[in-house]
C-alpha cells in the first residue's frame, strides 16, 4: 500500500491544548517572525499522536471510529431485514486502516512511507484488528451477507494478509482481493471500482461497502450504502 502525503490539516477540540509552533514561541520585540501559512509537521506530527492516544467523547481517533462502524451496522441490520429470497447480499471491506490497523508502523516510522519497512510489515502479520469493523465483520457473519475484502497490497502479500486476518477474528470470508502486478499502473479509484463489478458479475448485490478513503468508495459499481472511516495518517488519491 503506498502513503502518498500526510493530511496537513486536522479537526477537534482534542488538539487545542497542542500548541502550535506560532504559539509556542515567547513574544519579543527581537524577534522578527516569519509568515508560515503551513503549519509545523512537528507539531501536525504531535496532533496525530493525541489524535490516535485520547479517549475522551471530543473527537478521538477510536470514538470516530466505533460511531461510524455503528452507522454501518445499524444499515445493515435494516437491509438484511428486507433481504428477498433470492437476494445474495455482500460487504465489501478494505483491509489497512479499515480491518486491521497500521498505527504501531507508522508510528516507528515517525508517520513516514518507507516501502520495504511497510512490506516487511505486512509480512509479519502483526496488524491489529479495528474493532469496530471487526464487529461490523461478524453481523455481517450471523446475517448471512457475504464479505469479500478489497485491498490496495500487492499480490505477493496474500499468504501474510490471510493469516493476519484469520488471526484477528475475520476467519471466514467470500473473497480477497489483492492488487496484481498488471493493476500497479490503475488508481485506486479504477482498480476497486474493477473488484466490486467482479464481485457483482458473480451475481452479488453489494450492499455496503466501507473503507478509510474516498478512494475505496469512489467509482461504479458502488455499494448501496458507503461509509468513510477516518483515516488523518494517510492519503490515497
Amino acid at each position: 500500500m503506498k502513503r502518498l502525503a500526510l493530511i496537513l490539516c486536522m479537526i477537534g477540540a482534542v488538539f487545542a491544548s497542542v500548541p502550535s509552533a506560532a504559539q509556542s514561541t515567547p513574544q519579543s520585540t527581537n524577534i522578527l517572525p516569519s509568515n508560515e501559512h503551513v503549519e509545523n509537521l512537528g507539531t501536525l506530527k504531535l496532533k496525530l499522536q493525541s489524535y490516535y492516544a485520547c479517549t475522551c467523547d471530543c473527537g478521538c481517533y477510536a470514538k470516530e471510529l466505533d460511531h461510524q462502524a455503528q452507522a454501518a451496522i445499524d444499515f445493515l441490520d435494516r437491509r438484511a431485514a428486507h433481504k428477498a429470497a433470492d437476494e445474495k447480499l455482500a460487504l465489501v471491506l478494505d483491509i489497512d486502516e479499515t480491518a486491521l490497523s497500521n498505527y504501531k508502523q507508522m508510528a516507528a516510522q515517525d508517520y513516514g512511507y518507507v516501502p520495504r519497512a511497510f512490506d516487511a510489515w505486512e509480512d509479519s502479520a502483526q496488524a491489529t484488528a479495528i474493532p469496530g469493523t471487526l464487529r461490523l465483520y461478524q453481523e455481517a457473519q450471523r446475517l448471512g451477507v457475504s464479505v469479500f475484502f478489497i485491498t490496495g497490497r500487492g499480490e505477493a502479500h496474500r499468504a501474510a494478509t490471510e493469516q493476519n486476518l484469520k488471526s484477528q477474528g475475520y476467519t471466514n470470508f467470500a473473497g480477497l482481493t489483492l492488487r496484481s502486478p498488471a493493476q500497479s499502473g490503475e488508481s485506486t479509484i479504477e482498480y476497486k471500482s474493477g473488484a466490486r463489478k467482479t464481485i457483482a458479475d458473480a451475481g452479488y448485490h453489494i450492499i455496503l461497502n466501507v473503507g478509510d478513503q474516498f478512494s475505496d468508495l469512489k467509482g461504479s459499481p458502488q455499494a448501496e450504502f458507503s461509509v468513510k472511516l477516518p483515516n488523518p495518517f494517510y492519503y490515497l488519491p
